[in-house]
């Protein structure tokens, strides 16, 4: 008994042209007509999405962008109030330094009310110096302190504040961006419903040209029908009178020459 002959597939080349697929563009249960407005309307409905997607702007982006910003600005704030924090600790420790100070004092002072000898008396004396020169250094660390917090104070109002003005701006555009969605989303969702049905209907090669093709054009377009009779209507481009014959059989893929889209009849419309 005859083994069947297994097909191989050939990977994918991200690179691939509808120029590239042309000769296995036949190779496909649909016909080369049907396949080839299955594409067109899947580029139909492509543009149509993208028209809704442009009514929209750029208030995606600009929504994204003040989400990013306020989120900034909040990490700003939580830094600041985490050193406020830090800085009253310092403050609490050097009181307490201040306190242990003058315990220190009030005992060494005590003490020179009954020394025995000068030697004992200069040695009271110094390390007398030296608590009150730890207790000034205390002192200072807390004045220092006291002024950086009240600067990182003004520094986190100032943050509330403009984390308000963003708010209050990320607020009106949800609202802008959620009107245009609302006002599209049936629309939008009829369309994405039918680009699916045409995908499932074409081969992963087929596909992967198409969107290498449409993501390389600034019109998006990479399934055009005959402009004015006579001209590619992606690039505007002449064509030539056989190959304006082959287009009008749907009997097999015709490329621009020029910008390699596929050009289809204009019957299609």
């Amino acid at each position: 008994m005859a083994k069947k002959t297994k097909k191989i597939e050939t990977p994918i080349d991200q690179r691939e042209t509808f120029v590239s697929i042309q000769k296995s563009f036949a190779d496909s249960d649909l016909s080369v007509e049907e396949k080839l407005k299955t594409l067109y309307a899947l580029q139909q409905a492509d543009t149509e999405i993208d028209k809704i997607l442009q009514l929209r702007g750029e208030l995606p982006l600009e929504v994204e962008s003040l989400e990013n910003e306020i989120s900034e600005l909040k990490g700003k704030s939580a830094s600041i109030s985490a050193q406020i924090d830090e800085l009253n600790e310092k403050i609490n420790e050097s009181k307490h330094n201040i306190v242990e100070c003058e315990a220190q004092l009030e005992k060494y002072r005590s003490q020179l009310e009954n020394v025995a000898n000068s030697r004992e008396y200069d040695s009271l004396n110094k390390e007398i110096e030296n608590q009150e020169l730890l207790k000034a250094i205390a002192q200072k660390n807390i004045d220092e302190s006291k002024a950086e917090i009240a600067s990182k104070k003004m520094d986190l109002e100032e943050i509330r504040e403009k984390t308000d003005v963003k708010n209050e701006d990320l607020k009106a555009k949800n609202t802008e961006l959620a009107t245009i969605v609302e006002s599209t989303a049936a629309e939008e969702e009829r369309l994405r419903a039918k680009r699916a049905v045409c995908a499932e209907k074409i081969d992963a090669r087929t596909m992967s040209a198409y969107e290498r093709i449409r993501n390389s054009c600034n019109n998006h377009l990479a399934v055009v029908s005959v402009f004015n009779g006579d001209s590619c209507g992606g690039c505007f481009n002449s064509i030539p009178p056989q190959r304006l014959i082959d287009i009008s059989t749907n009997k097999k893929m015709i490329i621009c020459e020029y910008c390699g889209r596929i050009l289809v009849n204009p019957d299609f419309e």
